[in-house]
C-alpha cells in the first residue's frame, strides 16, 4: 500500500469530512451544516460491492453478489443488481435496495431467468430509480421505490448507462441510433423528447456519461484524443446539454471508468489505473476538483474488474 504523505492526508480529510484527523473543517459552522457531507466510495466489482470508508484506503465488503450499486441522494439506500446464481447455475435476476442504516435488504424487481437489468440511477427526490431492461436493452423504466410499480420512460432503441440530473429534469444515456450508431442522448422528462448531445467520431469509444452537479454539462470517458494508443488512452470530456462546447478535461491519457461527483459537488472521482500498475486489469480511485485541475490518487487495494464507482452521502 502506498504511503500517504501529509498533503494527501489533508486532502483525504477534506474529501471525507474527517476534520478531527487533521484539524481541517469539511464545512463551516452554521448555515453550512445543512450542506451534504461526503461519505464513502462504493466500488462495484461484478461479484459484489465494496465500500471504502472515509479516512480509509482498504475496502470492506458491503454487499455480496451485487453489481452496479448506486446510493440514494440522501445517502441512506443503495440500489443494486443481483449477480448471484441459483442452485442450477442460472442467474436469478432481481434489483434490490439496501438500507445503510438498518442493514435490511428489500427486493424491488424480480423476473424469470433471461430478464436483464442495467445500472440504476436515482431521481433527485429519492422516490424512483431508473434503469434499462428489455430483451435488447431497449426499455428505460422508472421504478417506484416504495411500491415497486414501474412506468416506461422511453423504449425502442438500445440504451445503456443512464444518469438522472440533479435538477430532476433529464436523464442522459448512451443511445444507439439506427442511422448514426451510438450517441449520447438526453431524455427530457417533462416532454418525453430524446435529443442527441454528442455523436462520436468513427471508431471512437466513449462511455459512462454523468451530469455535472449544475445539470448544465455531461461528463464522459472517451478515447477521442488518443485513438492510436493501444491502452490507457482515454480522457474525461464534457459537453453542454445543448450539444455544444465539447471540452477535454484531463491532460494525461489514462484509463477512466465511471466518473462520479461528490455529494457536495466540489469533487469528481473515477476508477482509473495508476501508472505503476504492471498489469492494467484493476483500478484505484482518482480524484480531482470539479474544475479538473490537479488529480490525486486514493491509494490502496486494486479493484479488479470494476464496473462502477459511486460516492455516497454520509449518513
Amino acid at each position: 500500500m502506498t504511503a500517504l504523505n501529509r498533503r494527501t492526508l489533508l486532502r483525504t480529510a477534506a474529501l471525507t469530512g474527517l476534520a478531527a484527523a487533521t484539524g481541517l473543517a469539511a464545512t463551516s459552522q452554521g448555515a453550512a451544516a445543512a450542506e451534504p457531507v461526503n461519505g464513502p466510495w462504493l466500488v462495484s466489482v461484478g461479484w459484489g460491492v465494496l465500500q471504502v470508508d472515509p479516512g480509509r484506503t482498504t475496502p470492506r465488503e458491503l454487499l455480496p453478489n451485487g453489481d452496479h450499486a448506486k446510493t440514494s441522494p440522501d445517502g441512506r439506500y443503495v440500489a443494486w443488481v443481483n449477480t448471484a446464481r441459483s442452485g442450477d447455475g442460472t442467474l436469478e435476476p432481481f434489483v434490490a435496495v439496501y438500507d445503510r442504516t438498518t442493514g435490511q435488504k428489500r427486493t424491488l424487481l424480480a423476473d424469470p431467468f433471461g430478464v436483464r437489468y442495467g445500472a440504476p440511477t436515482w431521481s433527485p427526490d429519492g422516490t424512483e430509480i431508473a434503469l434499462v431492461t428489455g430483451p435488447d436493452n431497449d426499455r428505460l423504466i422508472a421504478v417506484d421505490v416504495a411500491t415497486g410499480g414501474t412506468r416506461v420512460l422511453v423504449e425502442g432503441h438500445a440504451m445503456i448507462d443512464p444518469d438522472w440530473s440533479r435538477d430532476g429534469s433529464m436523464i442522459v444515456m448512451r443511445w444507439r441510433s439506427r442511422s448514426q450508431g451510438w450517441q449520447l442522448r438526453v431524455l427530457e422528462l417533462a416532454t418525453g423528447a430524446v435529443r442527441p448531445i454528442y455523436t462520436p467520431a468513427p471508431g471512437e469509444m466513449f462511455l459512462s456519461p454523468v451530469f455535472m452537479p449544475d445539470s448544465g454539462r455531461v461528463v464522459f470517458c472517451t478515447d477521442r484524443w488518443y485513438p492510436d494508443l493501444e491502452s490507457l488512452n482515454q480522457s474525461l470530456a464534457s459537453v453542454r446539454i445543448n450539444g455544444t462546447g465539447l471540452k477535454k478535461l484531463t491532460d494525461e491519457p489514462r484509463f477512466y471508468l465511471s466518473p462520479v461527483f461528490s455529494p457536495d459537488g466540489r469533487y469528481c472521482a473515477a476508477l482509473s489505473i495508476p501508472p505503476e500498475n504492471e498489469y492494467p486489469d484493476g483500478g484505484n480511485i482518482i480524484v480531482s476538483t470539479s474544475g479538473f485541475g490537479e488529480q490525486w490518487w486514493i491509494p490502496g487495494d486494486e479493484y479488479d474488474d470494476s464496473t462502477r464507482l459511486d460516492w455516497a452521502r454520509a449518513v
